[in-house]
């Protein structure tokens, strides 16, 4: 994970070039925006855990991916919606 943080310490937001949007991926499978993965909003979002985590708590961040294509995700921590770069190819605007 320490190759997707940025100068300041935080979790990228969007992969460059090209301002792609990431969405990142917990241990139990759910999604989280960029500013939850960075503890933001409340979060207990962690890259590694300690001793004392439970691994497969749900906050552990096991990955991370552009989200290319596709219906909005939704950060299960704070309902954000995460757009993909591409829009909806089966939405019929084509948004």
């Amino acid at each position: 994970m320490d190759a997707m943080r940025e100068k300041n310490g935080k979790l990228a937001a969007y992969a460059w070039p090209g301002g792609y949007p990431i969405l990142y991926v917990t241990s139990d499978g759910d999604v989280l925006c960029p500013e939850c993965a960075n503890g933001g909003n409340g979060s207990l979002a962690r890259t590694e855990n300690d001793p004392d985590d439970c691994p497969n708590d749900g906050w552990h961040i096991v990955g991370c991916d552009v989200h290319w294509e596709g219906p909005s995700e939704v950060c299960c921590h704070c309902g954000a919606e995460i757009e993909s770069a591409y829009g909806d190819p089966d939405n019929d605007k084509g948004e």
